[in-house]
């Protein structure tokens, strides 16, 4: 009911001179956030730094009130630690949880993020989607990496006096806007 445009307009007297206010829903935003938890990434503190920022990230997400997805690339398997659920405060606890080792599934876990994203976006089409990307880039092959349908934003944990730079060509490869932690 919209009481001060009804009201302005002198005492109601029928149903007609009622105001509604329309209802407006924005579109629910999901954002897939892919963490690279190989043994890579305990070098020079890069995983620590990322964790200071994927902190400031949960707190955003919660604050807009997006639903969040979080998929963690480590040992042999990438493994689900969140599927579209909204940003909650024991994620601080999983993040505090966090270690690096093992493998790197990366490749992996972007496919299987393509697969996830494609279902959820049949099952909400007006949903935004955004996909981050935390990685140090340490990957031996790129050619089975495709662009995901949504905006996307790697970040590059690599830290170090050698640089493979390797992550500026995974962000190209998936189109998606490339970053480093130091710029942040």
């Amino acid at each position: 009911m919209n009481w001060p445009g009804t009201l302005l307009n002198g005492r109601p007297r029928v149903r007609e001179d009622l105001l509604f206010q329309l209802r407006t829903r924005s579109p629910h935003e999901l954002w897939l956030v892919i963490v690279d938890a190989s043994a890579s990434t305990r070098r020079h503190h890069a995983l620590s730094d990322a964790k200071g920022l994927l902190a400031q990230l949960f707190d955003d997400a919660y604050r807009q009130r997006a639903r969040l997805a979080l998929l963690t690339a480590s040992g042999t398997t990438p493994k689900w630690q969140v599927q579209g659920l909204k940003a909650f405060s024991g994620l601080g606890v999983w993040l505090d949880q966090l270690g690096a080792g093992g493998g790197t599934p990366l490749l992996a876990a972007l496919a299987q993020a393509q697969q996830w994203l494609t279902v959820r976006r049949k099952r909400f089409p007006a949903e935004q989607q955004r996909l981050l990307v935390v990685t140090d880039g340490r990957l031996k092959d790129l050619t089975a990496v495709s662009a995901p349908e949504c905006p996307a934003l790697l970040i590059d944990i690599e830290r170090g006096p050698i640089r493979l730079g390797r992550a500026k060509e995974l962000a190209a490869a998936l189109e998606a806007d490339y970053r480093h932690i130091d710029e942040l």
